[in-house]
Parts: structure tokens; sequence; C-alpha cells
């Protein structure tokens, strides 16, 4: 069953023991996909460990963490038409990757597939799945499956040069709700966006984070694509509603601050999305405040 229509790109930061469950995970695949790790900047001995035990990985070292950007350095070296992203403590089921480069060979205009997110070690759905299952945005009569307003690079594959072309990921936003900035690019390019739900992505989340930091990261990119693309009326709604609704603490406040301190680099870079791709967004306006997966907590 090998396939080598998609690479498997994983970016990492002193998860050694994640990273390598990973990586053992995506080496069993029938698929036998490429697979490149960015090490961003671990202190823990990571890439040499990968080095050694899984010497067939493509190990990129830029030396620093670069956040998501990791990604699109990984990129600029994958020759295959589709690229499939992984968490370091996450990875592909049997045959998903395949199935998912089978929908992308059949519909062009399809950009991105994401499958469906099943946690372990209870091998229950993720939250968001019933959001991606139900998404509210209207889609072409061909499209395999729901249309979404965005992605989970955890469990999306995508073409490779449609990402190219959009800019990849944007480095300052860094990590944290990255996704919904080249998610509203792709679509403003012309491109569909999917979820499979007989496709698999398992994620065994890693206690080895901070989540008050993401959580603030979240907010501040939040508010910065929202002003980046959005028309001032949704953008201003949306603004009120993330004051509103986050905790009240320093985290979120120190969100709300950088936010507003790149206001001269967002009034520069900002770039209203075309009204067809606005009007999706618009859409999910209601879904997002009832989430009960998008919670700013940490």
């Amino acid at each position: 069953m090998t396939d080598r229509r998609t690479t498997v790109v994983v970016i990492t930061h002193n998860r050694r023991r994640e990273l390598l469950h990973t990586l053992d995970r995506l080496a069993g695949l029938p698929e036998k996909p490429p697979v490149i790790v960015t090490d961003n900047g671990s202190t823990d001995g990571t890439a040499d460990a990968v080095a050694r035990r899984h010497p067939w990985v493509r190990l990129l070292r830029p030396g620093r963490n670069l956040g998501a950007v990791g990604r699109n350095l990984a990129i600029r070296q994958v020759r295959t038409p589709y690229v499939a992203f992984c968490d370091d403590d996450s990875w592909w089921a049997p045959g998903s990757l395949t199935g998912a480069a089978d929908l992308l060979d059949r519909y062009p205009a399809l950009g991105t597939v994401t499958a469906r997110i099943v946690v372990e070690p209870d091998g229950t759905d993720d939250p968001i799945v019933e959001e991606l299952r139900d998404s509210p945005v209207p889609g072409p009569g061909w499209l395999p499956g729901p249309a979404l307003g965005s992605f989970l690079a955890a469990a999306t594959v995508l073409r490779t040069d449609a990402f190219r072309a959009a800019g990849g990921f944007h480095p300052r936003l860094w990590l944290g709700g990255e996704e919904e900035l080249l998610a509203a690019d792709l679509a403003a390019d012309g491109w569909w966006l999917t979820y499979a739900d007989h496709l698999v992505a398992h994620h065994h989340p890693s206690v080895a984070r901070d989540a008050t930091l993401r959580r603030s990261h979240g907010i501040r990119n939040t508010l910065w694509f929202t002003w980046l693309r959005r028309p001032a009326g949704p953008a201003l709604r949306r603004t009120v509603d993330l004051a509103r609704t986050v905790p009240r603490d320093t985290a979120s406040l120190r969100a709300f601050a950088e936010a507003a301190a790149a206001l001269p680099w967002v009034l520069r870079e900002r770039r209203v999305l075309p009204h067809e791709v606005e009007s999706r967004l618009r859409l999910l306006e209601p879904a997002q405040r009832a989430s009960k997966a998008r919670r700013y907590t940490g």
C-alpha cells in the first residue's frame, strides 16, 4: 500500500518522548510516507534521539524555536504534491493519508482535507469534531464533505503548491490558532476546505505544554487575524465578544496589549477578504460563540 503522494511534516520542541512515539507510529504506516521533522531548538536531546532511532527521517535543526514557521521551513524540502501536518503528540491512522490524497486527486478545487480527531488514550472524538461535522459553511455540490472556514494543522492534509502560494504560516503569529489566517488566505485564493469523517488522526495531548501562554497567543492571534482580514464591523464585533468572554486575568490582558501594540503592522498588512469568503466566516460566528471546544482556558 506504499503511497508517496504525501509528505508528513512535524514540528517539535522539547518533547522527545512524545515525538519518538509519533515517529514510531508514522514508521508503521502502510503508506510509508516521507517524514520531515523541524526541531524548534529543543534542549532535551530530541534531535539527537531522532537521528539515532529514526535515521530515515529528514531532520531540520534551525537552532531556535520558529513556532509554526518550522512547518514553512520543512515545506521548502517537500517534493510531493500533498503535505500532511502532524504534531509531535499526534499521528495519522493507517490508510488516512491515502484517503486524503485520493480526495485531493479527485477534486482539483479542494485545498485541504481535515480528518476526524480521536483523543487518546480513551479513543474518544475531540470536542471539535462535532463542530466540523455540523459546519454551517455552505459549499458546492461536488464537495465530498462539510465545507470549513479553517482547519486544524495536526489533522489536515493540504496541497503543497496551494500552501506555498498562500505564503504559509505567518511568522508573527508563531503558535496558537495560527491556522485561521492561512485558511482564510487559501479560501481567498479559491480553494475549498473540507472535513472527512472517515479519515482519522490520533492525538494524545502532551502534558509538556504551557497552557496559559498558548491561551494568550490564541487570543492575540485571533485579534490579529480579525483585524488583518475582516471588515471593520465584524472585526469590532468579534473583538468586543472576545473582551467579554475571555478570562479576566493577566494572560488575557497581555494578549490584548500585544495585539494593540502591533496595530501599525496590522494596518500596513490589512487586506480584507473577498465578500464570498467573508460571508462564510460570518456564518461561523454563532458556532464560535457557543463552542465548547474553543474556550480560552488554561
